[in-house]
Protein backbone atom coordinates (compact mmCIF):
# COMPACT_ATOMS: atom_id res chain seq x y z
CA UNK A 1 0.00 0.00 0.00
CA UNK A 2 1.68 3.52 -1.18
CA UNK A 3 1.85 6.47 1.61
CA UNK A 4 -0.49 8.82 1.36
CA UNK A 5 1.20 12.21 0.33
CA UNK A 6 -1.89 14.22 2.00
CA UNK A 7 -3.60 14.38 5.26
CA UNK A 8 -7.88 13.27 5.06
CA UNK A 9 -9.89 15.85 5.15
CA UNK A 10 -11.60 17.05 8.71
CA UNK A 11 -14.44 18.44 9.66
CA UNK A 12 -13.55 21.18 12.41
CA UNK A 13 -16.65 22.16 14.47
CA UNK A 14 -14.97 25.24 17.02
CA UNK A 15 -16.29 25.76 20.37
CA UNK A 16 -18.02 28.77 21.40
CA UNK A 17 -16.24 31.11 23.97
CA UNK A 18 -16.42 34.47 25.25
CA UNK A 19 -13.93 37.02 25.86
CA UNK A 20 -12.45 39.94 24.67
CA UNK A 21 -11.05 38.31 21.69
CA UNK A 22 -14.57 37.34 20.63
CA UNK A 23 -16.13 40.23 21.16
CA UNK A 24 -13.42 42.50 19.23
CA UNK A 25 -14.49 39.61 16.55
CA UNK A 26 -17.87 39.96 16.83
CA UNK A 27 -17.58 43.60 16.38
CA UNK A 28 -15.20 43.37 13.33
CA UNK A 29 -17.94 41.32 11.66
CA UNK A 30 -20.52 43.41 12.69
CA UNK A 31 -18.91 46.16 10.90
CA UNK A 32 -17.33 44.90 8.03
CA UNK A 33 -20.51 42.96 7.21
CA UNK A 34 -22.69 46.28 7.80
CA UNK A 35 -20.58 48.42 5.45
CA UNK A 36 -20.02 45.54 2.74
CA UNK A 37 -24.13 45.13 2.40
CA UNK A 38 -25.44 48.59 3.60
CA UNK A 39 -22.95 51.14 1.53
CA UNK A 40 -25.09 51.19 -2.08
CA UNK A 41 -27.90 51.67 -0.40
CA UNK A 42 -26.15 55.39 0.70
CA UNK A 43 -27.34 58.35 -0.96
CA UNK A 44 -25.27 61.25 -1.77
CA UNK A 45 -26.35 64.59 -3.70
CA UNK A 46 -23.74 65.31 -6.25
CA UNK A 47 -26.28 67.75 -8.13
CA UNK A 48 -28.69 66.64 -11.24
CA UNK A 49 -25.81 65.72 -13.53
CA UNK A 50 -24.46 63.04 -11.35
CA UNK A 51 -25.49 59.62 -9.72
CA UNK A 52 -26.80 60.23 -6.09
CA UNK A 53 -25.09 56.81 -5.24
CA UNK A 54 -22.61 57.35 -2.35
CA UNK A 55 -20.29 54.32 -3.50
CA UNK A 56 -19.96 53.68 -7.62
CA UNK A 57 -18.17 51.98 -9.63
CA UNK A 58 -19.75 53.02 -13.05
CA UNK A 59 -18.09 51.24 -15.58
CA UNK A 60 -20.41 52.76 -18.11
CA UNK A 61 -19.16 55.72 -17.96
CA UNK A 62 -15.39 55.19 -16.83
CA UNK A 63 -16.18 57.06 -13.07
CA UNK A 64 -15.52 56.21 -9.47
CA UNK A 65 -17.40 58.09 -7.07
CA UNK A 66 -17.15 57.43 -3.56
CA UNK A 67 -18.97 60.60 -1.33
CA UNK A 68 -17.43 63.76 -2.39
CA UNK A 69 -14.43 62.57 -4.69
CA UNK A 70 -14.52 61.63 -8.56
CA UNK A 71 -11.75 59.55 -10.54
CA UNK A 72 -11.48 59.64 -13.84
CA UNK A 73 -9.87 57.17 -16.14
CA UNK A 74 -6.54 59.46 -16.24
CA UNK A 75 -6.88 59.65 -12.46
CA UNK A 76 -6.17 55.80 -12.00
CA UNK A 77 -3.07 56.64 -9.83
CA UNK A 78 -5.53 57.34 -6.73
CA UNK A 79 -6.61 53.80 -7.25
CA UNK A 80 -3.33 52.11 -7.98
CA UNK A 81 -2.08 54.27 -4.59
CA UNK A 82 -4.90 53.15 -2.67
CA UNK A 83 -3.65 49.76 -3.77
CA UNK A 84 -0.56 49.95 -2.98
CA UNK A 85 -1.27 51.39 0.56
CA UNK A 86 -3.39 48.44 0.84
CA UNK A 87 -0.40 46.30 0.40
CA UNK A 88 1.95 48.45 2.98
CA UNK A 89 -1.12 48.16 5.37
CA UNK A 90 -0.80 44.31 5.33
CA UNK A 91 2.47 44.74 5.88
CA UNK A 92 2.66 46.87 8.68
CA UNK A 93 0.04 44.61 10.38
CA UNK A 94 1.45 41.74 10.03
CA UNK A 95 4.82 42.99 11.28
CA UNK A 96 2.90 44.62 14.24
CA UNK A 97 0.78 42.22 15.56
CA UNK A 98 0.96 39.02 13.24
CA UNK A 99 -1.42 37.35 11.31
CA UNK A 100 -4.24 39.94 12.68
CA UNK A 101 -5.93 40.50 8.99
CA UNK A 102 -6.54 36.74 8.84
CA UNK A 103 -7.91 36.44 12.23
CA UNK A 104 -10.33 40.02 12.10
CA UNK A 105 -11.20 41.18 8.92
CA UNK A 106 -10.22 38.93 5.65
CA UNK A 107 -13.74 38.25 3.94
CA UNK A 108 -13.00 34.10 3.71
CA UNK A 109 -12.68 34.71 7.67
CA UNK A 110 -15.82 36.76 8.27
CA UNK A 111 -17.99 35.13 6.18
CA UNK A 112 -16.75 31.74 7.58
CA UNK A 113 -17.28 33.28 11.11
CA UNK A 114 -21.15 34.01 9.75
CA UNK A 115 -22.00 30.06 8.69
CA UNK A 116 -20.29 28.88 12.08
CA UNK A 117 -23.02 30.63 14.27
CA UNK A 118 -25.33 29.49 11.84
CA UNK A 119 -24.15 25.76 12.30
CA UNK A 120 -24.84 26.76 16.09
CA UNK A 121 -28.63 27.93 15.86
CA UNK A 122 -29.33 24.77 13.67
CA UNK A 123 -27.19 22.14 15.15
CA UNK A 124 -25.99 23.22 18.87
CA UNK A 125 -22.65 23.64 20.06
CA UNK A 126 -19.45 21.82 19.17
CA UNK A 127 -20.58 18.10 20.81
CA UNK A 128 -23.67 18.08 19.57
CA UNK A 129 -22.67 18.73 16.05
CA UNK A 130 -19.93 16.53 16.03
CA UNK A 131 -22.74 13.56 17.08
CA UNK A 132 -25.35 14.86 14.39
CA UNK A 133 -22.45 14.61 11.99
CA UNK A 134 -21.66 10.78 12.98
CA UNK A 135 -25.27 9.97 13.08
CA UNK A 136 -27.57 8.11 9.98
CA UNK A 137 -29.59 10.49 7.59
CA UNK A 138 -32.78 10.40 8.49
CA UNK A 139 -35.84 12.91 8.31
CA UNK A 140 -34.71 15.09 11.01
CA UNK A 141 -31.02 15.29 9.79
CA UNK A 142 -32.03 16.09 6.52
CA UNK A 143 -34.33 18.50 7.94
CA UNK A 144 -32.18 20.71 9.91
CA UNK A 145 -29.38 20.59 7.30
CA UNK A 146 -31.63 21.41 4.55
CA UNK A 147 -32.86 24.58 6.74
CA UNK A 148 -29.36 25.21 7.51
CA UNK A 149 -28.12 24.90 3.77
CA UNK A 150 -31.39 27.00 3.26
CA UNK A 151 -29.76 29.64 5.17
CA UNK A 152 -26.62 29.40 3.75
CA UNK A 153 -27.77 30.05 -0.08
CA UNK A 154 -29.26 33.24 1.41
CA UNK A 155 -26.20 34.52 2.92
CA UNK A 156 -24.54 34.05 -0.41
CA UNK A 157 -27.18 35.73 -2.47
CA UNK A 158 -26.88 38.35 -0.48
CA UNK A 159 -23.51 38.62 -1.06
CA UNK A 160 -23.85 38.10 -4.27
CA UNK A 161 -26.40 40.66 -4.76
CA UNK A 162 -24.59 43.23 -2.64
CA UNK A 163 -21.64 43.08 -5.04
CA UNK A 164 -23.51 43.98 -8.04
CA UNK A 165 -24.62 47.06 -6.25
CA UNK A 166 -21.76 48.49 -6.54
CA UNK A 167 -21.39 48.98 -10.56
CA UNK A 168 -24.77 50.34 -11.02
CA UNK A 169 -27.27 52.24 -9.21
CA UNK A 170 -28.88 49.74 -6.09
CA UNK A 171 -32.79 51.04 -6.26
CA UNK A 172 -32.62 50.54 -10.23
CA UNK A 173 -30.99 47.05 -10.61
CA UNK A 174 -32.55 45.47 -7.85
CA UNK A 175 -35.97 46.21 -9.79
CA UNK A 176 -34.71 44.91 -12.71
CA UNK A 177 -32.73 42.01 -11.34
CA UNK A 178 -36.00 40.90 -9.94
CA UNK A 179 -38.23 41.83 -13.06
CA UNK A 180 -36.06 40.04 -15.33
CA UNK A 181 -35.05 43.22 -16.93
CA UNK A 182 -31.25 43.38 -15.86
CA UNK A 183 -28.21 42.91 -17.97
CA UNK A 184 -27.24 39.02 -18.21
CA UNK A 185 -24.22 40.05 -17.02
CA UNK A 186 -25.34 40.50 -13.64
CA UNK A 187 -27.04 37.39 -13.50
CA UNK A 188 -24.32 35.31 -14.24
CA UNK A 189 -22.00 38.14 -11.79
CA UNK A 190 -24.49 37.00 -8.80
CA UNK A 191 -24.76 32.98 -9.60
CA UNK A 192 -20.95 33.02 -9.14
CA UNK A 193 -20.03 34.64 -6.03
CA UNK A 194 -23.07 33.01 -4.74
CA UNK A 195 -22.01 29.59 -5.54
CA UNK A 196 -18.68 30.85 -4.26
CA UNK A 197 -19.43 31.79 -1.22
CA UNK A 198 -21.87 29.20 -0.09
CA UNK A 199 -19.33 26.38 -0.88
CA UNK A 200 -16.25 28.18 0.66
CA UNK A 201 -17.92 29.66 3.45
CA UNK A 202 -20.09 26.92 4.24
CA UNK A 203 -17.56 23.80 3.44
CA UNK A 204 -14.30 24.53 2.62
CA UNK A 205 -13.73 27.06 5.26
CA UNK A 206 -10.50 26.64 6.87
CA UNK A 207 -8.89 24.71 4.36
CA UNK A 208 -9.12 27.86 1.95
CA UNK A 209 -6.88 29.50 5.09
CA UNK A 210 -4.40 26.38 5.29
CA UNK A 211 -3.95 25.20 1.82
CA UNK A 212 -5.12 27.63 -0.77
CA UNK A 213 -4.70 31.28 0.48
CA UNK A 214 -0.81 31.95 -0.71
CA UNK A 215 -1.42 35.17 2.31
CA UNK A 216 -0.23 32.87 5.15
CA UNK A 217 2.97 31.79 3.25
CA UNK A 218 3.97 35.40 2.43
CA UNK A 219 2.96 36.55 5.90
CA UNK A 220 4.60 33.57 7.93
CA UNK A 221 8.02 34.89 5.89
CA UNK A 222 7.76 38.10 7.22
CA UNK A 223 7.58 37.45 10.92
CA UNK A 224 10.57 37.34 13.51
CA UNK A 225 11.11 36.85 16.84
CA UNK A 226 10.30 40.54 17.49
CA UNK A 227 6.76 39.86 15.78
CA UNK A 228 3.60 40.07 18.43
CA UNK A 229 1.80 36.78 18.08
CA UNK A 230 -0.34 34.19 19.72
CA UNK A 231 1.96 32.51 21.51
CA UNK A 232 2.21 29.38 24.24
CA UNK A 233 4.54 29.78 27.08
CA UNK A 234 5.71 25.69 27.00
CA UNK A 235 8.16 27.18 29.82
CA UNK A 236 5.09 27.94 32.29
CA UNK A 237 3.35 25.23 30.99
CA UNK A 238 4.89 21.73 30.54
CA UNK A 239 4.62 19.65 31.95
CA UNK A 240 1.24 19.48 31.50
CA UNK A 241 -1.17 17.47 33.88
CA UNK A 242 -4.84 17.35 35.10
CA UNK A 243 -5.65 19.02 38.42
CA UNK A 244 -5.86 15.72 39.91
CA UNK A 245 -2.21 15.20 38.81
CA UNK A 246 -0.70 18.35 39.56
CA UNK A 247 -2.99 18.13 43.13
CA UNK A 248 -0.95 14.87 44.21
CA UNK A 249 2.18 15.77 42.96
CA UNK A 250 3.07 19.77 43.46
CA UNK A 251 6.21 21.52 41.87
CA UNK A 252 5.89 18.28 39.01
CA UNK A 253 3.24 19.75 36.56
CA UNK A 254 3.01 23.35 34.85
CA UNK A 255 -0.06 25.72 34.47
CA UNK A 256 -1.59 23.65 31.40
CA UNK A 257 -4.17 21.17 32.30
CA UNK A 258 -4.99 19.64 29.49
CA UNK A 259 -8.17 20.34 29.00
CA UNK A 260 -7.96 20.85 24.86
CA UNK A 261 -10.34 24.08 25.27
CA UNK A 262 -7.57 25.96 23.32
CA UNK A 263 -7.70 23.47 20.50
CA UNK A 264 -12.18 23.19 20.35
CA UNK A 265 -12.27 26.74 20.32
CA UNK A 266 -9.96 27.43 17.47
CA UNK A 267 -11.34 27.89 14.25
CA UNK A 268 -9.02 25.95 12.10
CA UNK A 269 -8.58 23.17 14.18
CA UNK A 270 -4.95 24.11 15.35
CA UNK A 271 -3.34 23.41 19.18
CA UNK A 272 -1.41 26.55 19.22
CA UNK A 273 0.96 24.59 22.03
CA UNK A 274 2.63 22.70 18.91
CA UNK A 275 3.87 26.31 18.32
CA UNK A 276 3.04 28.43 15.81
CA UNK A 277 1.54 26.75 12.29
CA UNK A 278 0.32 27.98 8.77
CA UNK A 279 -3.14 27.04 9.73
CA UNK A 280 -3.59 29.89 12.66
CA UNK A 281 -4.86 32.82 12.05
CA UNK A 282 -4.23 35.10 15.10
CA UNK A 283 -7.88 35.78 16.22
CA UNK A 284 -6.97 35.12 20.01
CA UNK A 285 -9.74 32.64 20.87
CA UNK A 286 -7.75 30.20 22.26
CA UNK A 287 -6.64 33.34 24.68
CA UNK A 288 -10.36 34.01 25.79
CA UNK A 289 -10.56 29.43 26.04
CA UNK A 290 -7.43 29.56 28.31
CA UNK A 291 -7.79 32.89 30.47
CA UNK A 292 -10.92 31.22 31.35
CA UNK A 293 -9.32 28.50 32.32
CA UNK A 294 -6.88 29.55 34.68
CA UNK A 295 -9.08 32.44 36.48
CA UNK A 296 -10.96 28.96 37.26
CA UNK A 297 -8.21 26.95 38.37
CA UNK A 298 -6.91 30.12 40.30
CA UNK A 299 -3.67 30.55 37.78
CA UNK A 300 -2.58 33.82 36.44
CA UNK A 301 -3.78 34.56 32.87
CA UNK A 302 -1.49 34.30 29.82
CA UNK A 303 -0.19 31.30 29.52
CA UNK A 304 -1.70 31.54 26.21
CA UNK A 305 -1.31 35.38 24.67
CA UNK A 306 -0.14 37.81 22.37
CA UNK A 307 3.44 38.04 23.10
CA UNK A 308 6.90 38.19 21.16
CA UNK A 309 9.49 35.32 21.13
CA UNK A 310 11.81 37.44 22.29
CA UNK A 311 9.99 38.37 25.42
CA UNK A 312 8.83 34.50 25.95
CA UNK A 313 12.80 34.03 25.73
CA UNK A 314 12.90 36.39 28.88
CA UNK A 315 10.32 35.84 30.31
CA UNK A 316 11.52 32.31 30.99
CA UNK A 317 14.62 33.58 32.09
CA UNK A 318 13.25 35.29 34.86
CA UNK A 319 12.98 38.52 33.43
CA UNK A 320 9.07 40.83 34.66
CA UNK A 321 6.55 40.52 31.57
CA UNK A 322 6.61 43.50 29.39
CA UNK A 323 3.55 45.58 28.12
CA UNK A 324 2.82 43.66 24.34
CA UNK A 325 2.79 47.04 23.10
CA UNK A 326 6.14 48.11 23.65
CA UNK A 327 6.57 44.85 21.38
CA UNK A 328 5.08 47.58 18.52
CA UNK A 329 7.95 49.93 18.86
CA UNK A 330 10.58 48.84 16.73
CA UNK A 331 11.92 50.25 13.30
CA UNK A 332 10.23 47.97 10.91
CA UNK A 333 6.81 48.98 12.48
CA UNK A 334 8.05 52.51 11.91
CA UNK A 335 9.35 52.64 8.18
CA UNK A 336 5.94 50.63 7.18
CA UNK A 337 4.35 53.51 9.02
CA UNK A 338 6.19 56.03 7.32
CA UNK A 339 5.66 54.72 3.89
CA UNK A 340 2.38 54.04 4.41
CA UNK A 341 1.64 57.46 5.57
CA UNK A 342 3.51 59.00 3.17
CA UNK A 343 1.67 57.86 0.19
CA UNK A 344 -1.32 58.37 2.04
CA UNK A 345 -0.63 62.22 2.22
CA UNK A 346 0.79 62.01 -1.27
CA UNK A 347 -2.79 60.97 -2.56
CA UNK A 348 -4.65 63.21 -0.96
CA UNK A 349 -2.22 66.40 -1.58
CA UNK A 350 -2.99 65.57 -5.13
CA UNK A 351 -6.62 65.23 -4.36
CA UNK A 352 -6.89 68.35 -2.68
CA UNK A 353 -4.93 70.15 -5.52
CA UNK A 354 -6.25 68.90 -8.66
CA UNK A 355 -8.40 70.63 -10.85
CA UNK A 356 -11.96 69.54 -12.57
CA UNK A 357 -10.38 70.82 -16.03
CA UNK A 358 -8.58 69.30 -17.66
CA UNK A 359 -7.28 69.18 -21.79
CA UNK A 360 -5.22 66.50 -23.80
CA UNK A 361 -3.91 67.15 -27.10
CA UNK A 362 -3.15 65.19 -30.28
CA UNK A 363 -1.75 66.68 -33.39
CA UNK A 364 -2.37 64.44 -36.70
CA UNK A 365 0.54 62.75 -37.50
CA UNK A 366 -0.78 62.15 -41.40
CA UNK A 367 -0.67 64.89 -42.99
CA UNK A 368 1.72 67.12 -40.34
CA UNK A 369 0.35 70.04 -41.89
CA UNK A 370 -1.15 71.56 -45.35
CA UNK A 371 0.15 74.04 -47.21
CA UNK A 372 -2.53 76.53 -48.20
CA UNK A 373 -2.64 78.92 -51.63
CA UNK A 374 -1.65 81.71 -50.43
CA UNK A 375 1.62 80.00 -48.25
CA UNK A 376 -0.13 79.84 -45.13
CA UNK A 377 0.68 76.84 -43.01
CA UNK A 378 -2.54 75.07 -41.23
CA UNK A 379 -2.21 72.19 -38.83
CA UNK A 380 -4.85 69.88 -37.15
CA UNK A 381 -5.39 68.83 -33.79
CA UNK A 382 -7.85 66.38 -32.01
CA UNK A 383 -8.34 68.10 -28.57
CA UNK A 384 -10.17 65.99 -25.39
CA UNK A 385 -11.93 69.04 -22.87
CA UNK A 386 -12.63 67.68 -19.56
CA UNK A 387 -15.46 69.41 -17.46
CA UNK A 388 -15.02 67.31 -14.01
CA UNK A 389 -17.85 69.15 -12.39
CA UNK A 390 -21.43 68.07 -11.85
CA UNK A 391 -23.03 70.92 -14.08
CA UNK A 392 -21.96 72.47 -17.39
CA UNK A 393 -19.06 74.84 -17.47
CA UNK A 394 -18.48 77.64 -20.61
CA UNK A 395 -14.50 77.18 -21.18
CA UNK A 396 -12.26 78.95 -23.34
CA UNK A 397 -9.57 77.50 -25.40
CA UNK A 398 -6.55 80.00 -25.70
CA UNK A 399 -3.51 79.59 -28.10
CA UNK A 400 -0.52 81.02 -26.66
CA UNK A 401 3.39 81.06 -27.55
CA UNK A 402 2.52 81.32 -31.54
CA UNK A 403 3.65 84.97 -33.54
CA UNK A 404 0.90 86.75 -34.83
CA UNK A 405 -1.22 86.47 -36.81
CA UNK A 406 -1.72 82.92 -35.77
CA UNK A 407 -5.57 82.14 -35.68
CA UNK A 408 -7.71 78.98 -34.59
CA UNK A 409 -11.13 77.60 -35.14
CA UNK A 410 -12.69 74.03 -34.18
CA UNK A 411 -15.22 71.87 -36.42
CA UNK A 412 -17.70 73.99 -34.16
CA UNK A 413 -16.81 77.62 -35.09
CA UNK A 414 -15.89 78.30 -38.97
CA UNK A 415 -13.03 79.61 -40.77
CA UNK A 416 -14.70 83.19 -40.94
CA UNK A 417 -14.56 83.20 -36.94
CA UNK A 418 -10.85 81.87 -36.39
CA UNK A 419 -9.25 83.74 -33.57
CA UNK A 420 -6.88 82.70 -31.01
CA UNK A 421 -9.59 82.07 -28.59
CA UNK A 422 -12.53 79.84 -28.73
CA UNK A 423 -15.59 79.22 -26.14
CA UNK A 424 -16.49 76.06 -25.41
CA UNK A 425 -19.46 74.62 -23.58
CA UNK A 426 -18.53 71.34 -22.48
CA UNK A 427 -21.62 69.75 -20.14
CA UNK A 428 -21.06 68.25 -16.46
CA UNK A 429 -19.09 65.21 -16.10
CA UNK A 430 -18.26 64.86 -19.82
CA UNK A 431 -15.18 64.94 -22.31
CA UNK A 432 -15.86 66.93 -25.57
CA UNK A 433 -13.47 65.85 -28.58
CA UNK A 434 -12.88 68.72 -30.96
CA UNK A 435 -10.75 69.11 -34.33
CA UNK A 436 -9.09 72.20 -34.13
CA UNK A 437 -7.10 73.98 -36.76
CA UNK A 438 -4.44 76.30 -36.06
CA UNK A 439 -3.19 78.65 -38.85
CA UNK A 440 -0.41 80.71 -39.42
CA UNK A 441 0.26 83.49 -41.93
CA UNK A 442 2.74 82.88 -44.87
CA UNK A 443 6.42 83.65 -43.54
CA UNK A 444 6.51 82.71 -40.41
CA UNK A 445 9.80 80.90 -39.22
CA UNK A 446 10.18 77.14 -38.65
CA UNK A 447 11.92 74.56 -38.55
CA UNK A 448 12.66 71.17 -39.04
CA UNK A 449 11.66 70.54 -35.20
CA UNK A 450 8.75 72.65 -35.44
CA UNK A 451 7.39 75.60 -33.74
CA UNK A 452 6.38 74.69 -29.57
CA UNK A 453 3.09 76.06 -28.56
CA UNK A 454 0.57 75.64 -26.04
CA UNK A 455 -2.89 75.34 -25.81
CA UNK A 456 -4.90 76.65 -22.25
CA UNK A 457 -8.14 75.19 -21.81
CA UNK A 458 -9.35 77.71 -18.84
CA UNK A 459 -13.44 77.56 -17.33
CA UNK A 460 -15.25 80.97 -17.45
CA UNK A 461 -17.17 80.50 -13.41
CA UNK A 462 -15.39 81.71 -10.19
CA UNK A 463 -13.05 78.85 -9.78
CA UNK A 464 -10.93 79.81 -13.10
CA UNK A 465 -9.53 76.65 -13.05
CA UNK A 466 -7.15 76.21 -16.06
CA UNK A 467 -5.19 73.14 -17.51
CA UNK A 468 -2.57 73.75 -20.37
CA UNK A 469 -0.90 71.03 -22.79
CA UNK A 470 2.48 71.97 -24.79
CA UNK A 471 2.60 70.65 -28.59
CA UNK A 472 4.65 71.58 -31.76
CA UNK A 473 3.15 73.20 -35.20
CA UNK A 474 4.48 71.24 -38.16
CA UNK A 475 5.94 74.04 -41.02
CA UNK A 476 7.96 72.92 -44.61
CA UNK A 477 10.92 74.46 -43.95
CA UNK A 478 10.57 76.51 -47.17
CA UNK A 479 8.47 78.61 -45.74
CA UNK A 480 11.18 80.14 -43.09
CA UNK A 481 12.28 83.51 -43.75
CA UNK A 482 15.75 82.54 -45.10
CA UNK A 483 14.10 80.85 -48.47
CA UNK A 484 11.61 83.88 -49.33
Amino acid sequence: MGTALYEAGRTVHNKRIDGPFRRFKWAIMAITLTIYYATPWIRWDRGPYAPDQAVLVDLANRRFYMFDIEIWPHEFYFVAGLLIMAGIGLFLVTSAVGRAWCGYACPQTVWTDLFQHVDRFFDGDRNARARLDKAPWGAAKTTRRLAKWAVYLAIAFWTGGAWIMYFADAPTLTRDFWTGTADPIAYATVAVLTGTTFWLGGFMREQVCIYMCPWPRIQTAMLDEKSLIVTYKDWRGEQRGSLKKAAKNPGAYGDCIDCQLCVAVCPTGVDIREGQQIGCITCGLCIDACDRVMKETGRPRGLIDYATLEQCDAERAGAPARPAWKALLRPRVFVYFGVWAAIGAGLLFALGTRTHTDLTVAPDRNPPFMLMKDGSVRNAYTLRLRNMEARPREMVLALEGLPAGAVMWTDAVSLENAAKTQTVSVDANATKVLRAYVMLPPGTAGDDDGLPFTFRLTSRDEQRESDAQQTTFAQPTSTSPEDN
